[in-house]
């Protein structure tokens, strides 16, 4: 049974049109993963983005509502997309790790779920490595409740991390995530932190203050009006501050700066948070704060468009040749990851000011018909998913698979750059934007960011599930 004959058969099923997106593998073969590295100029800041175009576009998006499909005819055999997985098996572990892994079991599913064997390559910046980052504080936080430390010693660390690792492959989740989310045992510890346990945490920090700002994170305010982010980094500056009341750093070849203090003393932060706040309340602000980080920047990688600017450049009516050269362009791009709804807009954005920059001034997306969705992962030549802004999770059916739901951002067109002045770019509406928070960015530190990945051998993305009904 093909997709075309089976979403015939659910046609007239639902009153609304939705989009289906489901993604099944046919068994957790060796995968092979390659960094996409541009072989030229790399634009991803946001400090180099054309001004955004005075369209409606830029408001904040609005979410659709979450339709995850099991397969529809429970009666019949299962056709050969819906696969049999392999099943879970018990990790070996090395004994050495004093966390209690049964305690935080849900949090490690969901993890496993997110990161995926098959999917964390395609949903890494999104799904996978935010959850990831958020289980890893949530150990921390975990492992303070008996220890009083908000960090773990260094061979602590790596034997955790092993045993993560270890417990998380056990449950489908690919054994690369710490490659994927350039994620090492380092941060389970406290760092250059110079306050790592809770009684000194507790006496340096407003903690009822950073608790109220933190309990309940609002996903839809806290990425342009921050009530907790502000409280994480005032934290993490009072507990940074100490440093030189608690070691002399200056005669220590390559000891660490006040930069790497301050985003250790972060991690501390999340530490105590999660040592607070509920299992599940915790994941949820943390992922919502991941979420503010890496919708504010396009995580694609785009080598320079030589054909593009060749077969585009003066163009003032729609031209085969440019067209052919955008799309053979963008379906590079198209074998990267899986994007958010607002990331495409950046995304488009980027591009669009890259153009510019050399000399394509028309809009060719809206004349080659280029819509957000094309800068998203793309199957077998059927349409993009784009996931959405607020924080998702990749779900396991016994049935299909894995599966995960597509924003109904259906056919809107790409945003073409206004001109070709670079400004900052925002996704907040006027009433919702602040001026900017001094953040760990701000000060040097490098962004979160994954970059883009090409699967070589051997993945199949054997069921694109795309249900137009009305």
């Amino acid at each position: 049974m093909d997709c075309v004959k089976t979403a015939t058969r659910l046609k007239g099923s639902l009153c609304h049109r939705f989009i289906f997106f489901t993604i099944c593998l046919s068994s957790f073969q060796d995968v092979v993963v390659l960094g996409m590295t541009p072989e030229m100029n790399h634009f991803s800041s946001l400090s180099e983005l054309a001004s955004p175009p005075s369209t409606g576009l830029f408001q904040p998006i609005e979410i659709s509502p979450a339709v995850i499909p099991h397969y529809p005819f429970p009666g019949e055999s299962f056709p050969p997309m819906y696969p049999t997985f392999p099943t879970t098996y018990d990790p070996v572990l090395t004994g050495k790790c004093p966390v209690n892994f049964s305690a935080l079991s849900d949090i490690m599913d969901k993890t496993a779920s997110d990161c995926s064997q098959p999917l964390a390559a395609f949903v890494g910046n999104v799904i996978c490595c935010p959850q990831f980052s958020s289980l890893l504080r949530i150990v921390r936080g975990y492992y303070s409740t008996t220890t009083d430390k908000l960090g773990l010693r260094n061979m602590t660390a790596n034997d955790c991390f092993s045993d993560i690792i270890s417990i998380l492959a056990s449950r489908r989740a690919n054994s690369s995530i710490p490659n994927i989310c350039s994620v090492e045992p380092s941060n389970l510890t406290g760092g250059s932190c110079p306050v790592k346990d809770v009684a000194t945490f507790e006496k340096m920090v407003n903690t009822s203050k950073l608790l109220d700002a933190c309990s309940s994170v609002d996903p839809l305010k806290e990425c342009c009006r921050p009530i907790c982010q502000p409280a994480i980094m005032e934290a993490a500056l009072q507990i940074s501050a100490g440093e030189s009341l608690i070691s002399d750093n200056k005669n220590i070849v390559g000891g660490p700066n006040h930069i790497d203090a301050l985003n250790d003393c972060k991690g501390v932060v999340y530490s105590w948070l999660s040592r607070k706040l509920p299992l599940e309340a915790a994941n949820t602000a943390f992922r919502i704060l991941s979420a503010c980080k890496v919708n504010k920047v396009c995580p694609l990688d785009f080598e320079q468009p030589y054909e593009v600017i060749k077969a585009c450049g003066n163009l003032t009516a729609p031209s085969p040749s440019c067209c052919s050269s955008l799309n053979a362009y963008i379906a590079g791009i198209q074998k990267q990851m899986l994007i958010t709804n607002r990331q495409a807009i950046i995304c488009a954005t980027v591009f669009g000011s890259m153009l510019q920059k050399s000399g394509v001034m028309t809009n060719i997306y809206d004349l080659c018909d280029v819509d957000l969705k094309d800068f998203s992962l793309q199957a077998y030549g059927q349409e993009g998913c784009l996931l959405r802004s607020l924080p998702a999770d990749v779900v396991y059916y016994n049935s299909t698979g894995f599966s995960f739901t597509c924003d109904l951002s259906d056919n809107i067109a790409a945003p073409w750059p206004s001109s070709s002045s670079m400004t900052s770019l925002s996704l907040c509406a006027p009433e919702m934007s602040l001026p900017a928070l001094p953040t760990s960015e701000t000060l040097g530190s490098p962004g979160y960011r994954n970059g883009g990945v090409d699967l070589l051998v051997p993945i199949f993305l054997f069921f694109v599930f795309i249900t137009l009904l009305y």
